[in-house]
């Protein structure tokens, strides 16, 4: 199952970036070096010895001219090659990279491909479950990514989708609709299905011609522009709407409210984005929630792929209160054994991060609220990421005792400071984080069904399927109700029995799979230094 909203990443910022599990809040842009202003020499490959990356910086096969967006300065590129590009990326591995001592080192020159050469620059280890150790190496678009961590919006249509099948019968699902959106007007709602897309089966069509347009309207819309979907709705009843694509900045905190309960008031919390306007948002829930007097917290983090670690660290401070979290750490970070107590990147001492007490973004500081809850029941996904986890296992390192209801979330205890050269963005794993009880290994995911090689990544609670026929924060929704009947037999009856969303059949063997593209402001975590 693949959670994607429908868009173009268009632009990338060099934002402090972390794929999952702890960071603070902001943006910042890495030290940058000054490259030579000549055309470097011919470059020696000796095995072992690893020149300063700074050496090699920007030196590039196609340098950039203009200014760069980020910094408001000129490019630094200057003449170079491909070979200088992956020698860069070697040291600057070397340097860097949690796992460094596991990566075979490999001749630049054996590789033709830059980015095929930084594929390899990681560890070829496995979790305790067989999964890659790391799962979190990719590249990005310089361009794309600086505009997608600026604006904080996507170009589509305002639906995020569930991929449930990529490959022929495919199984598109939407799992939420933005509010105020033209999809939203028009009636699409949570369960609606994606049966074509501009005249294209999408669910039966396996030639490279049909994928390549569901792809592009689907994945790439140019803005402004229109296309025709086919839409079955949760009563079955099929439409096909015309769409604009146009830039939708998703609600981070869509809904909050409270529940009755025989066990007293029980408040419901979805949050789906780590972003800057979550800050306020989530201030105006906590007081809502805190006016109505609840007992008990469900927080439905199913969606929310991570973002800024300060909004997870302000959240956890308002669920716990200031007596729970004073003088208590949110998470450590740890880098490789050749930086025990300075972060290299920004040459600042590794003090732990604390709970946020106070407003990270807003222009004025202020005071946050607090529930002062010892106990929250947290509805998970694989969705559940990075920032998201942190969370999880902050609270839990305080002795919050948390409940977990869903499947078992994504694992991504580990971050990165992305880094551009020559206009791509590299995402390699660079730290660690962990909670107040020293706790984060946890690769393979938290989870309420599974034994984990570490005890401390499995957590009480019970299984729960995807709920389609029912809207988020209904309380006949799946993964709400199986909570609420959990609390209510004092966190021993498990009751989720719903079966997992299927497509309408096998998967066709070497069908052409759908896949969506990186979303690294959603799936990461952003640090500030």
């Amino acid at each position: 199952m693949i959670h994607l909203r429908t868009m173009l990443l268009v632009g990338t910022g060099l934002v402090l970036g972390s794929c999952g599990g702890g960071g603070g809040g902001g943006t910042t842009t890495p030290p940058t070096t000054t490259p030579p202003t000549t055309n470097p020499p011919a470059i020696a490959y000796t095995v072992g010895v690893y020149p300063a990356s700074s050496t090699f910086a920007s030196q590039c096969a196609v340098p950039r001219t203009g200014v760069n967006p980020d910094t408001g300065r000129a490019y630094t590129d200057v003449a170079g090659s491909l070979l200088a590009e992956k020698h860069f990326l070697r040291s600057w591995t070397n340097e860097l990279y949690l796992w460094f001592n596991e990566v075979s080192d490999r001749d630049p020159s054996s590789v033709a491909d830059v980015k095929g050469y930084f594929d390899l620059l990681k560890t070829t280890a496995l979790t305790p479950t067989g999964r890659a150790k790391d799962q979190f190496h990719f590249t990005y678009d310089t361009a794309a990514y600086y505009q997608l961590s600026q604006s904080g919006t996507s170009l589509g249509y305002g639906i995020s989708w569930d991929l449930v099948q990529g490959t022929p019968p495919r199984r598109i699902v939407a799992q939420f609709v933005q509010a105020g959106t033209q999809a939203a007007t028009l009636g699409i709602g949570r369960g609606a299905e994606l049966v074509s897309i501009d005249g294209v089966d999408v669910v039966n069509n396996n030639t490279q011609a049909g994928v390549d347009t569901i792809n592009a309207a689907l994945f790439s819309p140019a803005s402004g522009s229109s296309h025709q979907l086919g839409i079955r709705d949760r009563a079955g009843t099929t439409r096909t709407l015309t769409l604009n694509a146009t830039a939708v900045s998703f609600s981070a905190v869509p809904l909050a409210s409270v529940i009755p309960t025989a066990g007293g008031n029980l408040g419901y919390l979805l949050f789906n984005d780590h972003t800057v306007a979550a800050e306020q948002q989530l201030i105006t829930a906590v007081n809502q929630l805190k006016a109505g007097n609840i007992q008990d917290l469900v927080l439905d983090l199913r969606y929310n792929g991570g973002g800024y670690l300060a909004i997870a660290s302000e959240l956890a401070y308002m669920i716990a209160g200031s007596a729970r979290t004073n003088g208590r750490v949110f998470e450590r970070t740890q880098f490789n054994s050749k930086h025990p107590t300075t972060n290299p990147v920004t040459g600042n001492a590794l003090d732990p991060l604390p709970f946020a007490s106070t407003t990270v973004f807003a222009s004025t500081t202020s005071s946050l609220p607090t529930l002062d809850l010892g106990r929250v029941y947290v509805l998970t996904s694989d969705d559940t990421c990075s920032a998201s986890e942190s969370i999880i296992n902050a609270l839990r390192g305080i002795g919050v005792s948390v409940y977990q209801i869903g499947g078992t979330t994504c694992g991504k205890p580990y971050g990165f400071y992305p880094q551009d050269n020559c206009g791509t963005t590299y995402f390699s794993i660079q730290f660690r984080g962990v909670n107040a009880l020293g706790f984060g290994d946890y690769a393979d995911g938290f989870s309420a069904t599974r034994a984990a090689a570490d005890a401390q990544a499995n957590l009480p609670g019970c299984a729960a399927s995807e709920d389609y026929a029912h809207d988020l924060g209904d309380t006949l929704e799946e993964k709400l109700r199986v909570a609420m009947a959990y609390r209510q037999s004092g966190n021993t009856l498990c009751t989720g029995t719903a079966p997992l969303l299927q497509a309408d059949g096998p998967a066709i063997a070497g069908g052409i799979e759908l896949r969506a593209p990186e979303e690294p402001w959603r799936t990461n975590r952003i640090l500030r230094p």
